[in-house]
């Protein structure tokens, strides 16, 4: 791959399928012996947007991919479906990347320079020409980049190591090319002025000096460096130290010398990028950042180096960290985290959330997360063991949050901020912050008011920065005041805040200084301003998008408010999410003051307002709902108000349902809580509900059961029966997920019991047949069909077609489990009929995944995989994968029925694939215990124990030795 892409196995060349197999095959070569993920191999192969299709279509190029390396002898162990992506296995004389980099590390370790640039000369002779050079893909050309910026420089290290040597007369040539390509590199433009100095060139060696100086004069501006006018210099002189090159027994001992860049680290795939937005006026610290520098670059030691900044409010922690977090970030190249811990606010982060969300960070998802926090912790340890991350945990209240969030590993660092010491952690470097020295404070006031402003008055500059006794956050707001009018003279400002009977007091480091800087900066805003400030701190800590303004102050149109506080520098904009909305945050202290203010309010006006935000809420995750595929519990509805944003609005944040639930994820179960806390029942429980089918899209099982315990707690203190029921309906569907047959049994027995004494006909019919869903997955056949049949007469009752649709399906699948296949086709042929007459296309489809058992049993594979091609077509469509999932299962399950092992086998990857991104064991292991029996049967035995044992191992995560044998219970929902 270090020039154009070609595979040759046993010498015979590899012809690749078209430009789509050549896409994949760089994409796996670009990260070897690593896992490429599947959204990586995604963009690989779309520039642009790609289809609803792109995973199947990733699927079947890595298929064709692997049948065109095998036809040329290539091991079927090549290349391995791993979770969540695929993996090419390769020896370092394989593969011209890995002996390039094996030959650099060899040249990294010598003890004599001669042999060092011996084992930079094989490294250079691994590359044909630019890498990638013939592969077309916009998502490689960074990577085809950083490979071509590493050859360059290992060539200078070569070359300069060479020059070391005294091989200046065969050096000169390779620099003067090098130079051409890069004219502006001044360590190029050093070694070809030595080497030609050395040669006796001297007039040469300053004409190439020239040369570069005129050039960065008349292009950008600038002068050579220092160094390189000093070498400049040196040759006008003739510098009898410049003549002598050292010898290579006088090196001998100091080693090869290696370029800085951190293209030499190990690159992790898919790397996290989680630090927030960088502060652009960032200014001083210099002790603060040298001493976070050197931590970071410190020895390896005993487990992760770790930081904790400390200091009062308002005084630039989270800025310091974050700062120094991005200037350190080259040296963790697999990746930074970040962690709000929210120590300080009235509800600290749950250490046992604060894992979960960073596991689903590393690619960890659904049922994969472990239940317990040591468990948790335990995972979250083991999968950094390897890697150089960046931890950054924001706002710690106190170290038994923080412990368990620690990386054990020593290529891993942290970074913690607090306000208090938190002496329990060992090991651990306090650097204390203060407030910003004098010089520093008038940096930041100028940078941010402008120099010829300050110039015009600088005694009113300083006046107006004793005022605010250099606080960051009491600068950064009068310093706003100031940009926002550019007509006022800074003596306006200074008059204004130099009351000292109320500075004096106010004006200080700690939560005073912080109030009375907000309050200063409040008496300049308008009222609906100073309402909305109010008001929003009543919504919590989370980010939160423009739109809250209108209903928060029950106005159409409120941008003009929104633009105001963030002038003021009140509000800040921390990013802009992947819908691409701006999304907001008060900082906390601003947020506490909000509060007292929004407590002078009268309380009906502060309740109608936080009415008006969780309506607006509920309303647009109900039709964002609506946009997704359809689920079992879709269509709980309430008595709780709804608001609606203007349509063009509703539209744009709704064109991609998936990414404005992702966007607004934390913020939805924040509106729950928040719902919860004012007593807004049915606000809290329709909230809940209305998240599940995204929670059931994404498998985030944590926020689904937070969710609705949260309000479940709320809806059984005020007796709200409807609230509870369907909410304990949700919880049981969650315990089916998750195995937990018997806390589903009891959950959906209290939920059907609650529906009976409220009247819910419609309700009591789910919770039936989702008991019924227990009966039939551990093998109770009659009582599920009993249970469905009770459950389909209430929904007949109720004239509610749709479930009558699904009972209809659910009951021809019971009396498949029965044996009774004529009955079964009744019903079948029934829920079909209704699926189609209500137009629903998923419910169609997942008849015909059913349907396909029936013609299977019946010898009639054929028309059973027309059956599953026409819903797993559906499903795709849909981009519903865990039902493409069980549909591709079941093709596999109908090719294996004829020993059709070659066309059942990547039917049954993928679907494994699928089940296990989505932390779905049981089915994951049925698939890998049908692959091992086929792999069985063709007599690939030891293939098939591998296999077999990976499908051990997953039953026994799920605590079901029994399995171990062949599984037992239908997999399917």
């Amino acid at each position: 791959m270090l020039g154009p892409l070609h595979a040759q196995i046993d010498g015979r060349e590899a012809r690749l399928g078209g430009p789509r197999q050549a896409k994949m095959l760089a994409a796996l070569l670009v990260e070897p012996n690593n896992v490429v993920p599947v959204e990586r191999l995604v963009a690989v192969m779309w520039d642009e947007k790609a289809p609803a299709t792109a995973v199947r279509q990733v699927q079947d190029a890595l298929s064709g991919l692997r049948r065109n390396l095998a036809a040329c002898g290539a091991p079927a162990s090549l290349i391995s479906t791993r979770r969540g992506g695929y993996q090419i296995h390769l020896a370092p004389d394989q593969l011209d990347l890995l002996e390039f980099d094996h030959e650099r590390h060899i040249a990294e370790k010598q003890t004599t320079p001669a042999d060092a640039a011996a084992a930079l000369r094989r490294a250079l002779a691994c590359w044909r020409g630019d890498a990638l050079v013939d592969v077309s893909s916009r998502a490689l050309e960074f990577d085809a980049a950083r490979l071509n910026e590493k050859r360059a420089a290992t060539h200078k290290w070569c070359l300069s190591v060479e020059l070391d040597l005294g091989r200046h007369h065969e050096v000169v040539e390779e620099l003067t090319a090098l130079l051409r390509e890069h004219p502006y590199d001044e360590q190029v433009t050093e070694h070809l002025m030595v080497a030609l100095y050395r040669c006796r060139r001297q007039g040469e060696a300053l004409q190439v000096y020239e040369r570069l100086r005129q050039t960065l004069a008349g292009e950008l501006g600038v002068d050579p460096t220092p160094p390189l006018q000093a070498l400049h210099r040196r040759i006008l002189v003739a510098d009898p130290t410049l003549a002598a090159p050292v010898p290579a027994g006088e090196a001998a001992d100091t080693g090869a010398r290696r370029p800085d860049t951190a293209d030499d680290e190990p690159v992790m795939a898919m790397p996290v990028r989680q630090l927030p937005l960088d502060v652009p006026d960032f200014v001083g610290r210099h002790q603060a950042l040298a001493d976070v520098d050197r931590l970071l670059g410190g020895a390896p030691h005993s487990g992760a180096s770790v930081a904790v900044i400390v200091g009062g409010p308002g005084v630039g922690k989270s800025s310091l960290v974050t700062h120094a977090a991005r200037l350190a970030s080259g040296r963790f190249p697999d990746g930074q985290l970040y962690l709000n811990l929210a120590g300080t606010s009235d509800e600290p982060r749950d250490p046992a959330l604060m894992l979960a969300e960073a596991l689903g960070a590393l690619s960890i998802a659904g049922s994969a997360i472990p239940d317990g926090l040591s468990e948790r912790a335990a995972l979250y340890r083991s999968l950094l063991a390897d890697r150089r991350m960046l931890v950054v945990l924001d706002d710690a209240g106190h170290a038994d949050q923080v412990r368990p969030l620690l990386p054990g590993a020593d290529g891993c660092a942290v970074l913690i901020t607090s306000r208090t010491l938190l002496t329990q952690l060992p090991g651990a470097r306090h650097i204390d912050l203060d407030v910003l020295s004098p010089a520093e404070a008038r940096e930041m006031f100028t940078g941010i008011v402008g120099r010829r402003r300050v110039e015009q008055e600088p005694a009113e500059a300083d006046a107006i920065l004793d005022c605010c006794g250099n606080l960051p956050l009491a600068i950064r707001i009068a310093s706003a005041k100031l940009t926002g009018r550019p007509a006022w003279s800074l003596r306006v400002l200074r008059e204004r805040i130099e009351d000292e009977s109320r500075r004096l007091a106010e004006l200080r480091i700690g939560d005073l200084g912080v109030r009375a800087s907000v309050e200063l900066s409040l008496r300049l805003l308008p009222a609906d301003a100073v309402r909305a400030l109010s008001l929003l701190g009543l919504l919590g800590p989370h980010t939160l998008p423009g739109w809250v303004f209108g209903p928060l102050l029950d106005r159409t149109d409120a941008e003009d408010v929104l633009d105001t506080l963030v002038d003021a520098s009140l509000l800040r904009l921390t990013a802009t999410d992947a819908i691409g909305q701006p999304r907001y945050r008060l900082h906390d202290l601003i947020r506490t003051c909000a509060v007292e203010i929004a407590a002078q309010l009268p309380e009906a006006d502060r309740r109608d307002a936080m009415i008006r935000v969780l309506s607006t809420w509920l309303d647009l995750a109900r039709r964002g709902t609506d946009r997704l595929p359809p689920g079992l519990l879709v269509g709980e509805h309430g008595p709780a108000p709804l608001r609606s944003l203007p349509e063009a609005v509703v539209v744009r944040l709704l064109t991609d349902p998936i990414g404005w639930f992702d966007a607004e994820r934390d913020a939805l179960l924040g509106a729950v809580k928040l719902a919860v806390d004012w007593g807004l029942n049915d606000l809290a429980w329709e909230l809940a509900a209305a998240t599940v089918t995204y929670y059931d899209h994404r498998c985030l099982y944590q926020d689904w059961e937070h969710g609705h315990r949260l309000a479940l707690h709320a809806a059984e203190a005020a007796g709200n029966t409807r609230g509870a029921s369907v909410l304990l309906r949700g919880l049981g569907q969650l315990h089916i997920y998750r195995d937990e047959f018997d806390e589903a049994t009891r959950t959906l027995e209290s939920s059907a019991e609650l529906c009976r004494d409220d009247g819910d006909k419609r309700g009591e019919a789910l919770s039936v047949a989702m008991l019924g869903t227990v009966s039939r997955v551990e093998g109770r056949y009659a009582e599920g069909a009993d249970r469905i049949q009770q459950a389909l007469a209430m929904a007949v009752s109720e004239g509610d077609r749709h479930i009558e649709a699904q009972l209809a399906c659910s009951m021809a699948v019971m009396r498949l489990m029965q044996d009774d296949l004529d009955e079964a086709e009744s019903w079948f042929a029934d829920a079909l009929r209704q699926a189609r007459a209500l137009d629903d296309p998923h419910r169609v489809a997942v008849v015909l995944r059913r349907l396909s058992r029936l013609h299977d049993r019946r010898g009639d594979p054929a028309e059973a995989l027309r059956c599953l091609r026409e819903a797993l077509a559906t499903f795709e469509e849909l981009a519903d994968e865990r039902c493409a999932a069980y549909a591709l299962l079941e093709i596999g399950r109908v090719y294996a029925g004829q020993e059709d092992r070659d066309r059942a086998v990547p039917a049954l990857e993928r679907a494994a694939d699928l089940f296990h991104r989505h932390g779905d064991r049981l089915d994951e292991a049925s698939c890998w215990q049908l692959i091992s029996d086929l792999d069985a049967a063709a007599g690939v035995h030891d293939l098939a124990g591998r296999r077999r044992e990976r499908a051990r191992q997953l039953w026994r995560t799920i605590d079901d030795p029994g399995q171990a044998e062949a599984p037992k219970r239908p997999s399917s929902p």
